[in-house]
């Protein structure tokens, strides 16, 4: 937490944005009940990391447009990365990320990210923009990264469980060192519901590709958090052994899979925008008691 985070306050939640990553910091209920992971770096430091301009690890973590070629950590690096700060009501913030020389470097195109956070009652929406502001078509992945606690307060040690809300049994992809297997298996839900057990991220996460568009997360009857997804078909869910906390993830756009080349524009779900054009994602997620 730092001074110069923005807070906000609805009748049911309140919420805390700082510049860095445009990253929450905390999501709490008005009965001061966290829903939020708080970042203890016993498990892991981050809260809710935006993915830019790629998502998930790439071959030897080097990436490529055209003949620029350069290393780029997992998940990209507007996680680390300074937004400036926009607009701010008593619900409503939004803070921009633009190129910089530094960035130029590592991903050759002027662009624009606003990453948009609000308050409705009991529903946090947060929207993201991405704005190819260059003269070249410009190739990215985008996503999602909050991790949210497990258990849930109030919810007196009974199982918790991800619902999809279009059912099904989706295919999944398994991970390689951070890559992707290109080959699906079958994925651990069964018709549509998947129980969150100790021993189920002992591989690393669970990545779904075009899974689905929303997802409840809690236990069958008690608290729980309800999901809805826009353009972010593909979904990962982790949680590191042992940690009080369950990250779920909307992408569009996934790692790369094993023995992938560099391109940026080859990679699993990636996008690629026309100069001058913008292309809107986002999540919502409402506190059910």
């Amino acid at each position: 937490m730092t001074s110069s985070q923005i807070e906000l306050r609805s009748n049911a939640l309140s919420l805390a944005v700082a510049p860095l990553g445009a990253e929450m910091q905390y999501l709490r209920t008005n009965a001061g009940d966290d829903l939020l992971w708080h970042g203890d770096g016993t498990y892991w430091t981050g809260r809710a990391p935006v993915l830019f301009p790629i998502v998930g690890r790439a071959v030897d973590d080097t990436v490529a447009v055209g003949a620029h070629s350069s290393t780029m950590a997992q998940h990209g690096f507007a996680r680390r990365s300074v937004f400036t700060p926009e607009e701010h009501t008593d619900t409503m913030c939004r803070h921009v990320l633009k190129d910089t020389a530094e960035s130029r470097d590592a991903y050759p195109f002027a662009f624009a990210l606003r990453i948009t956070h609000r308050l409705d009652g009991a529903t946090l929406h947060v929207t993201a923009e991405v704005t190819n502001e260059d003269s070249q078509p410009m190739p990215f992945g985008f996503g999602f990264h909050p991790a949210f606690c497990w258990p849930l307060s109030h919810t007196q040690g009974a199982a918790h469980h991800v619902t999809l809300a279009a059912g099904g049994s989706p295919d999944m992809r398994g991970l390689d060192d951070g890559l992707l297997r290109p080959d699906p298996v079958s994925g651990p839900f069964v018709e549509g519901d998947l129980e969150i057990k100790e021993d189920l991220f002992t591989k690393g996460a669970l990545v779904f590709p075009n899974a689905t568009d929303a997802l409840r997360y809690g236990p069958r009857n008690g608290p729980a958090l309800a999901f809805e997804f826009h353009n972010l078909p593909d979904l990962a869910l982790w949680r590191p052994t042992g940690a009080p906390f369950l990250c779920v993830e909307p992408w569009h756009g996934t790692a790369s899979y094993v023995g992938d080349g560099p391109q940026i524009a080859q990679r699993p779900n990636s996008i690629t925008l026309a100069p001058k054009a913008s292309v809107q994602f986002g999540y919502s997620v409402t506190y059910q008691t």
